[in-house]
């Protein structure tokens, strides 16, 4: 029997050990090539996640039944191979998932998401985390005017063209920074749908973001309420204010938190932009009594009061 010599044996040992390191080093690179998703105005896939801190409301319990687990990788919502061709990749009622299997809980029609307070016409920063930087376009949508937050989102229920575009911007802190100004006819609540199209990877990301705007206000006489009645958003879904503690993966992942907050129905005046900065501030009726009243209200007490003096005098004459 003629023996292998040793040198050899070792030799494709030694080859094939490389191979498998070869092997894993790629499978354990490729999902960190361009992750990422919108952390505020939160979507839907971060809220849920164990880093978003919403995982515990009846959406996202319902969402994660859906999926039958976690939305631990919510960083991780991409389709390689679209090449901008979305509304013919993408089915129909699937938007906020982009048709994944593993994401499909986040397709749920439900008007209780985690969402974020936004004033129309406002200024928006989005922040987008991101695990590492890479060339690509941003396209902002927002749903049209009677969105029905309880039917399944389709491509019909957004404009054909987004209201902001962001191309190659720089990643800041573990996010990208993309600053927009929201259109002014929107009420209630709405979706704000991001497509990050990558130009230096194949992958294009989807994300939900469940946004809630005040609903119209009524002018003339028929404005009789008490102010919340005359100024709130109206919407069943809890908000997120951006900025609060308590929500968020860890501050070396750089991303910024955001958490269920005050109701919709909160006054205008108490509304912030998603970059946390104030913006549209009410100033209408309810804020307290103008000036030229309070001065009006105090001549007529010096009136009164030296009236009274004066007659004092004539009868002690």
């Amino acid at each position: 029997m003629t023996r292998m010599p040793a040198p050899l044996r070792v030799t494709g040992a030694a080859v094939a050990a490389a191979a498998l390191l070869s092997s894993l080093s790629l499978w354990t690179a490729s999902p960190a090539l361009a992750h990422g998703a919108p952390t505020n105005p939160v979507s839907r896939v971060y809220a849920c996640s164990p880093a978003g801190g919403s995982a515990g409301s009846g959406a996202c319990r319902a969402a994660i039944a859906a999926n039958g687990g976690p939305f631990t990788a919510w960083d991780n919502l991409r389709v390689a191979g679209v090449a901008g061709r979305d509304r013919q990749t993408i089915p129909d009622g699937r938007l906020c998932s982009g048709g994944l299997p593993a994401y499909k809980g986040l397709d749920l029609a439900r008007t209780d998401w985690p969402s974020t307070r936004l004033t129309p016409g406002g200024r928006l920063t989005m922040t987008y985390a991101s695990t590492i930087a890479h060339t690509g376009t941003f396209k902002l949508y927002l749903t049209r005017p009677g969105y029905d937050p309880a039917k399944p989102l389709k491509w019909s229920d957004l404009p054909a063209r987004p209201f902001a575009e962001a191309k190659d911007p720089a990643l800041t802190n573990g996010a990208y920074h993309i600053r927009a100004t929201l259109p002014s006819d929107r009420t209630g609540h709405q979706v704000l749908y991001t497509i990050w199209q990558n130009s230096s990877t194949p992958d294009t990301y989807y994300s939900c973001s469940d946004v809630v705007f005040p609903k119209a206000r009524t002018s003339g006489p028929a404005a009789t309420g008490t102010a919340k009645e005359r100024v709130g958003g109206g919407s069943s879904a809890p908000t997120a204010e951006p900025g609060a503690a308590g929500h968020g993966p860890s501050k070396s992942a750089g991303v910024p938190s955001a958490t269920a907050g005050a109701p919709s129905s909160a006054p205008r005046s108490a509304a912030t932009a998603a970059d946390g900065t104030p913006v549209a501030a009410d100033t209408g009726t309810g804020s307290g009594p103008s000036a030229p009243l309070m001065a009006g209200g105090a001549a007529a007490v010096l009136l009164l009061t030296g009236g009274a003096a004066l007659a004092m005098r004539l009868r002690r004459r």
